[in-house]
């Protein structure tokens, strides 16, 4: 069975050198662009590769089945595209961090969507509940199916062709690959063609200060997109070679620097790719290729990272982080009035 209509655009994504991003870098950036699937991020390939499985297995069949998930963000606006072109009936578990944009995003495609207000009283975290409430849904709604992004060898299946689509346009030679982690779908499918072909490629997990993907002790985070609360399923942090926790300030610095000098609008995780080049950067040796996966845009984090006054709420008065020398500071706009 292959994709059709919108759904064959998933993949394929532009892989673009970033000449500008890090002057006097010794080797050479880029960076894979995920925000140009059609649902804007990587999580298309998750998505399509989870929802073309099950309608493989004939677990998954339109007009029946009802697909329920528990995701905040990118996940689940990929699959609500393709269940709206598949016909298929969607329940998707979100909470009360979930943005109003993407809220209204998934109700475009009609999605019935479930708002868990109140967090796991253990962890503090939301996930749990959602899990949870996924669970239920799936126990008393007749021809339910649960794709399981967590623990479904099929999401990761999806990102050995990512990994391969860098690969071809590289010629094989990929030294360091710079990956976000969160269900580990991205850096398990890339380190699984890296090995099945004997690249020689340094993998890199990218981990959220507060998640406890990688051993970390677990605390509150405010950028989503990497890091989680609890272990999921798919988890193997042993793929990674090397491991940079990238804190919150951080990814806005990168994301911020990354549009003054490349005018790429990108997402929060893909700035913690960038903010982790750069702490690994006097380690990298001269001529390396450094493949940065940026997940998605920033077109759904411009209230939060891009917003001065979300950055001033939370931070302070940092925008020196990112202004380059030919930059002004900041201007707060003040009302003009015409006479």
């Amino acid at each position: 069975m292959t994709a059709a209509g919108v759904l064959s655009t998933i993949g394929d994504t532009p892989l673009v050198e970033l000449a500008k991003l890090l002057p006097d870098f010794p080797g050479r950036v880029f960076a894979k662009l995920e925000r140009f699937n059609p649902g804007g991020s990587i999580k298309d390939r998750s998505a399509l590769s989870l929802l073309l499985g099950g309608l493989r297995s004939g677990e998954l069949v339109p007009g029946r089945s009802v697909v329920v998930e528990s995701s905040s963000g990118n996940l689940a606006i990929g699959l609500a595209q393709i269940c709206r072109y598949l016909g298929l009936r969607f329940i998707c578990v979100v909470d009360a961090k979930t943005t109003t944009q993407n809220l209204a995003i998934l109700r475009a495609y009609q999605v019935e969507v479930e708002v868990v207000s109140e967090p796991d009283p253990e962890s503090g975290e939301y996930l749990p509940v959602r899990v949870r409430r996924v669970r239920e849904i799936v126990e008393n709604t007749p021809h339910a199916f649960w794709p399981d992004q967590y623990s479904n060898p099929l999401n990761p299946l999806a990102h050995e062709r990512t990994m391969g689509e860098i690969a071809a346009a590289l010629d094989g030679r990929v030294d360091y690959l710079f990956c976000a982690t969160s269900t580990f779908g991205t850096l398990r499918g890339c380190a699984a063609y890296i090995r099945a072909h004997g690249m020689d490629t340094t993998v890199v997990g990218v981990d959220a200060v507060g998640s406890v993907l990688f051993g970390g002790a677990p605390a509150s985070r405010l950028i989503p997109g990497h890091g989680a609360s609890i272990m999921p399923a798919l988890a193997a942090p042993e793929l990674a070679d090397r491991v940079v926790h990238v804190a919150d300030l951080e990814c806005v610095a990168a994301c911020r620097r990354l549009i003054g000098r490349e005018a790429i609008l990108a997402g929060g995780s893909s700035g913690a790719t960038v903010a982790a080049l750069t702490r690994l950067a006097p380690e990298v040796e001269p001529g390396a290729n450094c493949v940065l996966v940026f997940p998605d845009g920033g077109d759904r984090y411009l209230g939060t990272v891009y917003s001065d006054d979300w950055v001033r709420a939370h931070f302070g008065e940092v925008f020196h982080l990112w202004k380059d020398p030919v930059d002004g500071p900041p201007r707060r706009r003040t009302a003009t009035h015409h006479s």
